[in-house]
């Protein structure tokens, strides 16, 4: 079986045709779960921005791929799997991990311990509220928490 894809925006859209189980998780299903931008046809392709559908069904040859026809095709010889697939990256992820680490560190300078945590690394100071429902979701994009705490004087 192979995997066929439409991804589109508005009235933008663009597919890939018999892409293998692996090829279609690494280039499609994570970047879409971990909602990075996905590169297909001649764009990128925002999840928040965009609509995914995923077909599984026979390979389709040239001819059936010829003048346009290879979305129909995969149609009708398909089943959509968009939904299966993404539950199932999901709980992959969960099951591999036990959930993201959760780091207390105390100190006497909360802007110097968080300037030396992330000199180098691209940061942001983020809502308090966002990460506790990013966290309740189970955002398996969300790998770790950093709480720091001024130490009582």
């Amino acid at each position: 079986m192979a995997f066929h894809v439409e991804i589109a925006a508005g009235i933008n859209h663009a597919r890939s045709f018999n892409l293998s189980e692996e090829e279609l998780r690494r280039t499609v299903v994570a970047p879409w779960i971990d909602r990075r931008p996905i590169e297909l046809g001649d764009r990128k392709w925002t999840p928040a921005e965009s609509e995914l559908r995923i077909l599984e069904g026979p390979e389709l040859s040239y001819p059936e791929l010829s003048f346009g026809n290879g979305w129909a095709n995969a149609e009708r010889g398909g089943e959509f799997v968009t939904r299966r697939l993404l539950d199932e990256e999901v709980q992959h992820r969960r099951e591999g991990s036990a959930g993201p680490a959760a780091i207390v560190i105390e100190t006497d300078s909360a802007v110097r311990t968080l300037a030396g945590l992330v000199s180098g690394e691209r940061s942001q100071s983020v809502d308090l509220d966002a990460i506790r429902a990013r966290l309740d979701e189970g955002d398996p994009s969300v790998a770790a928490v950093v709480l720091v705490v001024r130490r009582p004087r």
